[in-house]
């Protein structure tokens, strides 16, 4: 019954806002697009200024797999737990899982479904399972502002973004 009651208390409070009360430290404009989970410790997680934490992304703050061995005689009370920290300005893309112990840097970019298993240093794009660095954040910027449309208008994307962007953005090419 207990349990059941902490379920029905994250719907209607939001995983952030209990991870929260629950002790999570959160910097001035963060954002999380939501569905995202914070586990069982999210007293253990820092987000710092202006990070940016798409869907379905798992914060996990210890291994759980220590069950399965600890009915073996002296590893009972055997237990690994980690703390995450993730720096200013750094997005972490859709359905990323962030491993125990794990420190992301400023300006990183964590790409859609990686698994961060080590810490990540400053200016850090990475992807994958494990997660590794593919390229720097400036390398990527200048990536993405090459795939720009040429002619990009910021007041008419502001005005109507669907419109904007339905009558802008080529179809994918066969």
């Amino acid at each position: 019954m207990f349990e059941r009651l902490i379920v029905v208390k994250r719907v209607f409070i939001g995983a952030y806002k209990t991870a929260i009360k629950k002790g999570m430290k959160v910097g001035k404009g963060v954002t999380v697009m939501g569905g995202c989970n914070f586990g069982s410790e999210p007293y253990l997680i820092t987000l710092h200024d202006n990070v940016r934490i798409s869907n379905n992304v798992s914060f996990i703050t210890h291994d759980g797999g220590n069950w399965s061995f600890r009915h073996w005689n002296g590893y009972e009370e055997v237990n690994h737990f980690g703390k995450i920290e993730i720096d200013e300005y750094t997005f972490i893309g859709a359905n990323a899982t962030i491993m125990p112990g794990v420190h992301i840097g400023k300006n990183c970019c964590i790409g859609v479904g990686s698994v961060v298993t080590k810490s990540i240093p400053d200016n850090s794009v990475v992807v994958g399972v494990p997660a590794k660095v593919i390229m720097s954040t400036e390398q990527y910027a200048m990536k993405m502002k090459s795939r720009m449309p040429q002619n990009w208008n910021i007041r008419l994307y502001k005005e109507n973004k669907a419109e904007y962007l339905l009558k802008t953005i080529p179809s994918p090419k066969e």
